[in-house]
């Protein structure tokens, strides 16, 4: 197992370079570090916990209804805020179609509104025909009718 750190490309034996044992010396140590700031962050926050749980217990009463208070001012503002923001978007967007800017979409609604002109062209002359098919029918009954 140990000659196999020491094995290089080439397949022979030789000892690892400096540059890989400084990289492996600084990540050891980085690493090292690295948890011993997390146990005591761990250990801060267990202690900060303890000490702050009866002053939450004793304000509870307080701080949930303004917590949620705050959240919902706070959520407000965002979501009027968002509609604002929207309203001037679509508002700037109406205007620069309507100056002929050709805004991002003018070819989908151009689109659309062109099949929506033909489709009620063709159910405009649909019903045409049918008003007179139903005359024609009309007339047909009443000379019947009238025989």
């Amino acid at each position: 197992m140990t000659q196999k750190l020491y094995e290089s490309a080439s397949g022979s034996a030789s000892a690892p370079s400096s540059r890989k044992a400084f990289k492996f010396l600084t990540a050891t140590t980085l690493g090292a570090t690295l948890l011993f700031l997390s146990g005591l962050i761990l250990t801060g926050t267990v202690v900060a916990l303890v000490m702050a749980t009866p002053v939450m217990v004793l304000f509870s009463p307080i701080l949930v209804p303004s917590g949620i208070v705050i959240f919902m001012v706070i959520t407000g503002l965002l979501f009027s805020g968002g509609c604002g923001v929207a309203a001037i978007t679509a508002l700037s967007w109406i205007y620069n179609y309507v100056q002929g800017k050709h805004p991002r979409g003018a070819d989908q609604l151009d689109h659309a509104r062109d099949m929506i002109a033909s489709m009620a062209r063709g159910v405009t002359e649909k019903a045409k025909e049918y008003g007179q098919y139903v005359q024609h029918k009309a007339r047909e009954v009443a000379q019947g009718q009238g025989s």
